[in-house]
């Protein structure tokens, strides 16, 4: 196979994992793969399924000896090319996604030829129709915009989510780093992108984030709160990472607020309810919001509910509590599977 054909078929490889990787005009799609991956990583790369597998297997589909496969496996997970999990003391591998995946684990090997082979793919994809499916990403809401009477379920709640894991990493956020690196962005907290359980022991073992506890965990979301960032977690019930984003630099709520209505194609369990007659029109709400659902009409704010991603944000800091957390109903709610790979698999199953 010639090395451009092998480029292809990576592309198409990663095309059918979840969210996709969309051929663009002028090979841009194909030089950003040249950009990360070796001929040999990416030949190698398309053996790998969404499956967890031991080395010897992927060993017996390539045809190739373990020992040289192993050896080059472990390098590419090093390099946030795909997973790779400590299972009882055996090392195993996995596909990963182009997002959320490949992009986030380059977050220390942001090279300037990488980051304009990246800025001339997202400037050439070829728009693809892709079935309606689950996102990989949901919006909760901040602790300090729950209120004792909101009907809130566990997997709903950061401390809740949080208490089902024992180990825990955090990682620079990568939107955040790009941004900066090409002159723009904001001043909002670097180091925000939590990550739990063998997602954290895979971050932590190649070097993209660092080991942390509970308590610095509360320091890190009482930073997101001041920050004005929100708590996205994985699409699941038993979450492997939440990320803290801002509207400026980060591709979830920069995606959102594009869309007509963020408050439909946001996964989310809550909307934001506004009592006119108890608000002051003080305006901190209006600064608070990440998708520009609050403006000033006259003397009090005046929200549009399309526009509303149930952060919370604008909830915790109202001094009359005129905006409060309300339950969408059961209709409006999107499917949320038990764990992170059940949300890829439920993708890669729309998608194909």
């Amino acid at each position: 196979m010639t090395e451009s054909k092998i480029y292809q078929k990576l592309r198409e490889h990663l095309d059918g994992l979840p969210g996709g990787f969309r051929p663009a005009e002028n090979d841009a799609d194909i030089h950003l793969l040249r950009n990360l991956f070796t001929p040999e990583e990416a030949e190698l790369a398309t053996y790998l399924t969404l499956t967890r597998e031991d080395a010897g297997a992927i060993a017996d589909r390539v045809d190739l000896p373990v020992s040289g496969v192993e050896r080059r496996l472990n390098v590419m997970a090093d390099k946030g090319l795909i997973l790779s999990f400590d299972t009882d003391g055996k090392m195993m591998y996995q596909a990963a996604p182009w997002v959320v995946g490949i992009y986030e684990f380059q977050v220390n090997r942001l090279s300037d030829d990488f980051l304009r082979s990246m800025d001339n793919y997202y400037g050439q994809r070829i728009p693809v129709e892709r079935p309606q499916t689950i996102p990989q990403m949901r919006t909760i809401p901040i602790n300090q915009s729950i209120d004792s009477t909101l009907d809130v379920l566990p997997y709903e709640k950061v401390e809740e989510l949080i208490e089902n894991h024992t180990k825990f990493a955090v990682a620079t956020c990568i939107c955040r780093s790009r941004a900066k690196k090409l002159g723009r962005g904001c001043d909002a907290p670097m180091e925000t992108c939590l990550v739990f359980g063998d997602f954290a022991d895979y971050y932590i073992r190649t070097g993209k984030g660092r080991v942390i506890d509970k308590a610095e965990i509360k320091r890190v979301l009482e930073e997101a709160n001041k920050a004005n960032l929100v708590l996205n977690p994985t699409n699941s019930k038993f979450v492997s990472a939440i990320c803290c984003c801002c509207g400026d630099c980060c591709g979830i709520l920069r995606g959102l607020q594009s869309a007509p209505r963020p408050a439909e194609a946001v996964a989310s369990s809550f909307i934001v309810e506004h009592d006119s007659d108890a608000c002051i029109g003080c305006g901190v709400c209006i600064d608070r919001c990440q998708m520009q659902a609050i403006t000033l009409e006259g003397p009090v704010a005046d929200v549009n509910t399309d526009r509303c991603i149930g952060c919370g944000l604008c909830v915790s800091t109202c001094p009359t509590n005129a905006l409060s957390l309300v339950r969408k109903p059961e209709e409006d709610l999107k499917d949320m599977p038990d764990t992170l790979f059940d949300t890829w698999y439920k993708i890669a199953k729309d998608q194909s």
